[in-house]
């Protein structure tokens, strides 16, 4: 009798395939004694000695187990054998489901399955794809070091009324009705206004007082405030200014060169590394916003199904990254929240064809990463780092770390090849526009 059989059943999509899997229960039978008798040999029951316990009741204890790991690996080998002689790409895992009316010599099963999608590409010449151009101009760099200027200030007590990068030190007695709360009083307490480490109604009390002023003033409190007795009440302020400190921002010279690591304090120097790390963030953020309008563009250019099996995997991946997400932001009892999978879908899906399209696109036209791009992608990153060297070894003596740079550059090649192929405009924006200033 023939062990297997295929045939294929009416599809409920494009891309589910059916194969009839016929197993010999003689053949079944004779490896399940097969196994049984290997674990006679070390079986334990009360009242016997290892491997003396009588076959029957080795049969009788293990015989249901035995029995269904040698069907499952008998379907599983089957199922293998009959997709590599049909050549299919198999998405997901089969679905499993007995045959009805199954011979009595026979187990007849249905194997049920998705296949990978064939992936039509339309006219890459029909493509408008933005390409995002942003300039590095003195004006960033002069902003970037009087950042850094501002970030190393020291403060000094000034005789006027705080404004905008004071630093003010005062005492503060919070009630709320007339009682007053935890946390709700203190002494010496020091902050920067404008720097958002108080409610902004705080904040704004205290801006434009001199030492020695007070007031008084209602500060209502968020409905989801980190300090759950006091959210969303009403509470009574009374501030007392007890100094007020205005910035004081390091000269530009050679010593704020060498404490920024320019060894020879060359403020020269200090404008060409600060272009460099600006043109290298300005880089980054550009090419990611190029790359989406690639990605946009591909899912335009390419039709084909998506294998739901594949959009399911996505989609239970993602709640679970949401989950680990919630639970990194201090969020208690994570695993019993309900999160509707369905709201992941769109995006599952959208990763899913992605991926599919990419993985075609370098299959086709060869743009795997190259080992010269590796190595020069790695000395890139390298070089904003103390010692170059060890980065790089870093990299290199982990197949997983070069992996994950591989997988870089690849997609960086997708979005050359397309963009090579495709009509291209530039989209020019000022530096603030990317950086989100504006």
């Amino acid at each position: 009798m023939t062990d297997t059989t295929t045939s294929s059943a009416t599809p409920a999509s494009s891309l589910e395939k059916t194969i009839s899997l016929k197993l010999s229960v003689e053949k079944i039978n004779a490896e399940v004694e097969k196994r049984l008798k290997k674990v006679a040999r070390t079986a334990r029951m009360p009242g016997f000695r290892p491997g003396k316990v009588p076959m029957k009741m080795v049969v009788q204890n293990y015989g249901p187990q035995v029995h269904s790991e040698v069907l499952n690996d008998e379907i599983g080998r089957t199922f293998s054998e009959e997709v590599q002689k049909q050549d299919l790409r198999v998405a997901g895992q089969p679905r499993i489901e007995a045959a009805k009316d199954a011979a009595d010599d026979a187990f007849e099963f249905n194997a049920i399955f998705e296949v990978f999608p064939e992936v039509k590409f339309g006219d890459f010449a029909t493509l408008e794809i933005e390409k995002t151009v942003v300039e590095v101009s003195d004006t960033e760099v002069d902003k970037t070091i009087e950042i850094l200027r501002k970030q190393r200030a020291s403060f000094a007590e000034v005789d006027r009324g705080s404004e905008e990068e004071d630093k003010v030190t005062l005492d503060f007695v919070g009630k709320i009705d007339d009682v007053p709360f935890d946390g709700g009083t203190a002494e010496d307490f020091s902050f920067v206004i404008g720097k958002g480490q108080m409610l902004p109604e705080f904040e704004a009390a205290a801006k434009s007082l001199k030492t020695g002023e007070q007031k008084t003033f209602d500060l209502a409190f968020p409905a989801d405030y980190h300090g759950k007795d006091v959210a969303g009440k009403t509470a009574q302020f009374t501030i007392t200014i007890k100094k007020v400190e205005g910035p004081q921002l390091p000269e530009l010279n050679e010593a704020f060169a060498v404490a920024m690591g320019i060894a020879d304090g060359s403020l020269d120097k200090l404008r060409d590394d600060v272009r460099v790390n600006l043109s290298r963030e300005v880089s980054n953020r550009t090419k990611a916003q190029t790359k989406e309008a690639v990605m946009n563009a591909l899912l335009k250019v390419a039709e084909f199904d998506v294998p739901k099996a594949l959009i399911q995997t996505e989609t239970t991946e993602l709640a679970s990254r949401a989950r680990q997400d919630l639970k990194a932001r201090g969020m208690q009892n994570v695993e019993e929240i309900q999160l509707p999978e369905d709201i992941f879908t769109a995006q599952a899906e959208r990763r899913v064809r992605l991926g599919l399209i990419v993985s075609d696109l370098v299959k086709d036209n060869n743009l795997q990463a190259k080992p010269e791009q590796v190595r020069a992608f790695i000395e890139e990153q390298a070089q904003s780092y103390e010692n170059p060297a060890e980065v790089m070894q870093w990299y290199f003596q982990d197949r997983a770390r070069l992996a994950d740079v591989e997988a870089v550059i690849l997609e960086d090649n997708v979005v050359e090849f397309a963009l090579g192929k495709s009509k291209v405009t530039e989209k020019k924006l000022s530096f603030d526009e990317l950086m989100g200033n504006k």
